[in-house]
């Protein structure tokens, strides 16, 4: 049965009729399982996962839309076809609301049968696909991660097809980023998973003992070097070796490292002895590596071998709301940690959260968020309790009436949606700075009427800008958006308009 393609339960007192249903389904790819009574049916739901349910509605224990129950209320994954020879409408109904997809009634021919069971069978593997698409792109947490916006999504589906495999995975970001969360996810999420992940900041070790971290070194082969040591290398056989702030490494070391890589093999120092590992590589840097190998400060070479699979990690400023859903899961876990009654933001607070660029993303969200709960008491955390720099960024915000940041949503749905808002299609609030505009043409009478969406998308954006003293978060939070869309659509205009005056010269 294993070799089948699908399974089908067949829920069936008369024997005759069992075996005619087994004998019009026996020439197909399908696993077969008949049980006579209500009872054996849920027995078997128990233990066994089936695609598809042939259910009688007359059965000798209980009614047939009793197993329906019973599938619905556990959130089987089955698709349940009811049988009756009373082909009621209040049956097909109530049978329908208890989650069977179809209803037939005997007598029926084998044609009618086999029909409806294929039909069945692709509603269950649409229903499957629809699941693994939003499970996939539409997922909040991942490995560590707190975030739902594209950007993040694409890091995540990334790391979904990097981990199972033995390649070199190079991550880039800012600071902050989250690149050790990174690279700890990648290894959980590999056959190495129950093997040592190592992680080594190069950036934190002096040169000159840096190769002792990774190779290790004997008794006496340096001053200070009185016991044996183990290194990284060593200590992450068969498991994952991370190599954080990898540009920062000694061009000397970086020739040994490239050996290392290549052969998997190594000397610790002092050691003529070469010892063999099996280690997988990840790597980061906070820096431009390209960048680094044009100054010279890092190999071409070793770049190469180790760039293989790259993933960068977007700065918090470009993951939109992800802030607040990251704010929120911070507020609630320093909570508990630090005892505290704290259960939300108030809408101000979000929105001067939302505004301020974190130059230092994650890290520095959470050193502010752990000093709001340590040093304040209290349900909500108001404008009064942020820390500097956010204290003076809700002072420049002044008195704009403020609606709460939406919820994190689908990054794509919620750009579609603001994009109708931005030629009056959308709510009044976020074009309410701009209506009195009578020469921009929000909805073409004509063809010929219609211009770029992104071309009025501006001059709303820059009309509300101006409207608002030229105070980006106060226009950001008047039209409801982060200020960190506008400072990349601005950087956007202003590279279209440079490619067009460079065409036109």
């Amino acid at each position: 049965m294993a070799s089948r393609e699908a399974s089908i339960l067949i829920i069936e007192d008369s024997q005759t009729m069992a075996e005619l249903y087994l004998s019009y389904l026996e020439s197909l790819p399908y696993g077969l399982t008949l049980v006579s009574d209500g009872q054996s049916a849920l027995d078997a739901l128990k233990k066994t996962t089936f695609d598809v349910l042939l259910v009688d509605i007359h059965l000798p224990d209980m009614n047939g839309l009793d197993v329906l129950k019973f599938v619905k209320s556990n959130e089987l994954p089955s698709s349940s076809i009811v049988i009756t020879s009373n082909g009621s409408v209040e049956y097909a109904v109530e049978a329908m609301q208890y989650g069977a997809i179809d209803f037939i009634e005997k007598p029926f021919s084998a044609s009618r049968l086999i029909t409806t069971v294929q039909n069945a069978l692709r509603s269950r593997q649409l229903e499957t696909q629809i699941k693994t698409l939003k499970d996939n792109y539409e997922r909040s947490h991942f490995e560590g991660f707190v975030g739902s916006s594209l950007a993040m999504q694409r890091v995540y589906n990334i790391i979904d097809s990097a981990a199972p495999s033995k390649a070199t995975v190079f991550i880039t970001g800012e600071s902050g980023t989250g690149k050790e969360v990174c690279a700890e996810a990648i290894h959980s999420l590999s056959q190495r998973k129950g093997k040592p992940f190592v992680a080594l900041n190069c950036g934190a070790i002096p040169k000159d003992l840096m190769e002792s971290e990774i190779f290790g070194h004997l008794k006496g082969s340096f001053t200070g070097a009185i016991s044996p040591r183990q290194g990284a290398a060593e200590r992450a056989h068969q498991g994952t070796l991370f190599l954080d702030e990898i540009c920062e490494m000694d061009l000397d070391l970086q020739v040994k490292l490239l050996r290392f890589i290549q052969t998997g093999s190594f000397q610790k120092v002092g050691s003529s002895e070469t010892k063999q590992v099996d280690v997988r590589f990840v790597c980061a840097t906070n820096r431009d590596p390209l960048k680094e190998v044009e100054a010279g400060r890092f190999r071409e070479d070793l770049y190469y071998r180790l760039h293989v699979i790259p993933i960068h990690l977007p700065p918090l400023r470009d993951r939109e709301y992800d802030l607040i859903l990251l704010a929120r899961h911070f507020l609630s876990l320093y909570s508990k940690e630090e005892t505290k009654g704290f259960k939300g933001f108030s809408p101000k607070s979000e929105v001067v959260i939302n505004s301020y660029s974190w130059p230092g993303n994650i890290r520095q969200l959470q050193n502010v968020i752990r000093n709001i709960i340590v040093l304040n008491d209290g349900d909500m955390v108001d404008e009064d309790m942020l820390p500097p720099p956010l204290n003076g960024l809700s002072r420049d915000l002044g008195d704009v009436p403020i609606s709460p940041v939406a919820p994190p949503m689908a990054e794509l749905s919620r750009s579609m949606d603001n994009s109708a808002a931005l030629v009056g299609n959308g709510p009044a609030a976020l074009v309410n700075p701009v209506t009195s505009t009578s020469q921009m043409q929000f909805k073409p009478d004509t063809i010929d009427d219609i211009r770029p969406l992104w071309i009025t998308e501006k001059e709303v954006i820059e009309k509300a800008i101006a409207l608002c003293d030229d105070n980006i978060p106060q226009a950001a939070a008047k039209l409801e958006v982060s200020p960190s869309t506008i400072y990349r659509k601005k950087q956007q205009w202003d590279a279209m308009e440079d490619e067009k005056a460079a065409k036109e010269n």
